[in-house]
């Protein structure tokens, strides 16, 4: 009998492959193959980490090298991934009414990965302390310049506990005000932790495209006791948290009080 020249043999060696020797000469075609049809440098999916190895982004898998990387592309698990990615797509699509074509889904199938912005500095910031005088509320009015954002960009804020932040020791009687915009480093403000009052006209926010400015004013509600006017701190929180920037917290004697940092 013809050994040597059976199916799944090795040439010379007259006995079939093991499993292992099967599955590396599959592995070793697939990365033939990849090479041959997949662009890696333009793979949405593909990642070199800090350690030097490499991993799928869809599949949250780690490769030791780019072959191990490109014979997973061409395996079941990468494969059903991606069909599953395309179907989300296309029903996300159709649900919103775009109806595009089959090519076209394809072609977008691939997110676009958003790279880090260098940070630039922090903006430059205008803080006013204002009072109702009909309601007798204290309030506070933000307005936040971001000369070099793109117009993509849509600057953003939210209030955040002491408990979240990690640059100060946590007080319960503060909260935190961030305002957000990529290429500027995020700024917090340090406020009283009362409760903002959100009913409409009390509690808005406007983006100025020609003057790229960001404001925001809210005020609080009247405590059932008398408190102080509100007290207001900020910081850069991220790339310059040692040179924080302190807002005195006094409350001067007249209604309104303005407090004015040039952007760096």
């Amino acid at each position: 009998m013809d050994f040597q020249n059976r199916a799944g043999s090795k040439p010379g060696a007259g006995a079939l492959m093991s499993q292992s020797e099967s599955n590396v000469a599959r592995r070793e075609r697939l990365r033939k193959l990849a090479l041959e049809t997949i662009d890696i440098k333009n793979d949405p999916y593909f990642m070199r980490n800090h350690l030097g190895s490499y991993e799928c982004k869809l599949c949250l898998t780690l490769h030791n090298n780019e072959g191990s990387y490109l014979a997973h592309t061409q395996g079941k698990k990468h494969q059903t991934n991606l069909a599953r990615r395309l179907a989300l797509e296309a029903k996300d699509s159709e649900s919103s009414g775009h109806h595009a074509p089959a090519a076209a889904r394809s072609q977008s199938a691939a997110p676009k990965i958003k790279k880090n912005a260098v940070k630039i500095g922090r903006p430059g910031y205008k803080v006013t302390k204002i009072r109702d005088p009909r309601t007798k509320q204290f309030g506070l009015l933000f307005e936040v310049t971001y000369p070099e954002v793109t117009e993509e960009t849509m600057p953003r804020h939210r209030f955040m506990s002491a408990y979240e932040q990690h640059v100060e020791a946590p007080n319960r009687q503060y909260q935190y005000l961030l305002f957000a915009a990529d290429p500027y480093e995020t700024v917090a403000f340090k406020v009283q932790s009362r409760e903002i009052d959100m009913r409409q006209g009390r509690f808005w926010s406007h983006w100025d495209m020609d003057t790229r400015t960001f404001t925001l004013q809210f005020f609080f509600r009247n405590p059932t006791r008398s408190y102080g006017a509100p007290q207001v701190a900020a910081a850069a929180i991220g790339h310059a948290t040692g040179a924080n920037a302190v807002v005195p917290a006094g409350y001067p004697a007249q209604e309104t009080g303005t407090y004015y940092n040039p952007p760096t």
